[in-house]
């Protein structure tokens, strides 16, 4: 007697099975044509910063010469965008929460003390007196110095605890905070202007000379992070799951934040603090990918970033004329959505 009435039935049920990254065919049409898009857009911003209000002769050497200052904030820009979206995603998902962001840690309250220390104690003069690269490789490793030391001590012991290790950095950036301001107080009105512009995040104040080191740490950092992407998927999935399936939970989240942190100093030393510009690119890549696999999150929340960063960069300085407003935007649209996150979810 012949059995073939069952021969279709395991072939359509794999015709049916979805695995990867994506959940069907038109999901990965939907990120490919969404991540062109966004290359695109970066590409047409490029094209017009270089070229908007340019008025020399195209490719003579004031051309150039005008050129060569706007080549410098491209690249101040795709540097900071990429240290926050790769440090912001990462973070989310060591910490297995994306409403928090590494500016939680304490990190740019001490960038503050930090800056104010050194007025406070030394003055004008002093500031001056110390190189720029130094005070900048100081202030850099410093930061990265506290938040390796907090990790370890929070999160090695025996009672280690990742909510804990928030809830202290928090904190100690709410007592460096405090700290700092009783110190702004205190200065001279002529200091504290000094303080205030360095102290405000800024495209225009980054010092490109430092770019010759920070572009390789950042490159160095930003690639550690991607080759450690598959592990990230794994970790998303919770310490229980994660150690189940033969990682060690703890020394690799304590490597992601050591990464994370050196993102971060590298970012908030160039251009000074910037909270909620990760959250943002972060928020709006989770939507738009819509999967667990960190190698398309990553490039999407960069891509994100440059169009956010950028675009207001564009419209600010070379069309209403508002420089000094971009990251003060950028920051208050960024505030909003978290507000909006918030509401949504009820909860931290």
């Amino acid at each position: 007697m012949s059995t073939d009435l069952s021969v279709e039935r395991p072939r359509a049920t794999q015709h049916d099975r979805h695995h990867g990254a994506f959940s069907s065919a038109a999901h990965r049409r939907r990120y490919i044509l969404t991540l062109s898009a966004l290359a695109v857009a970066a590409v047409v911003l490029i094209v017009l910063m270089m070229t908007w209000g340019n008025e020399y002769e195209l490719f003579s050497e004031r051309w150039w010469r005008i050129s060569d200052l706007r080549s410098s904030a491209i690249l101040v820009i795709a540097v900071v965008t990429l240290c926050q979206s790769l440090a912001t995603v990462a973070f989310q998902t060591a910490t297995n929460n994306r409403i928090i962001t590494p500016s939680i840690m304490g990190f740019e309250s001490l960038y503050v003390l930090v800056q104010t220390s050194i007025i406070f104690f030394f003055g004008i003069t002093g500031l001056d007196a110390v190189p720029p690269l130094v005070r900048f490789l100081g202030q850099s490793a410093l930061m990265v110095l506290f938040a390796v030391l907090l990790y370890s001590w929070l999160l090695s012991g025996r009672f280690g605890n990742l909510h804990v290790m928030l809830l202290v950095g928090i904190i100690l950036g709410t007592g460096m905070g405090a700290l700092s301001t009783f110190m702004q107080q205190l200065l001279d009105p002529n200091e504290f202007d000094v303080l205030a512009a360095r102290l405000f995040g800024n495209i225009g104040n980054a010092d490109t000379d430092f770019l010759w080191i920070v572009i390789p740490i950042c490159a160095a950092a930003a690639a550690g992070i991607w080759m450690i992407a598959r592990r990230l998927d794994v970790i998303a999935l919770g310490p229980a799951i994660s150690t189940n399936l033969g990682l060690h939970h703890r020394r690799q989240v304590i490597l992601i934040l050591t990464l994370v942190s050196v993102l971060m100093a590298m970012s908030t030393s160039l251009v000074g603090p910037m909270t909620f510009l990760g959250f943002l690119v972060a928020t709006f890549a989770y939507s738009l990918t819509d999967t667990y696999d960190h190698r398309r999150v990553f490039p999407m929340a960069w891509l994100l970033g440059f169009v956010v960063l950028g675009g207001a960069y564009f419209l600010l300085r070379h069309v209403f004329k508002m420089a000094d407003t971009v990251s003060v935007i950028v920051e208050l649209i960024g505030g909003l959505v978290f507000l909006v996150v918030i509401l949504r979810k009820g909860r931290l």
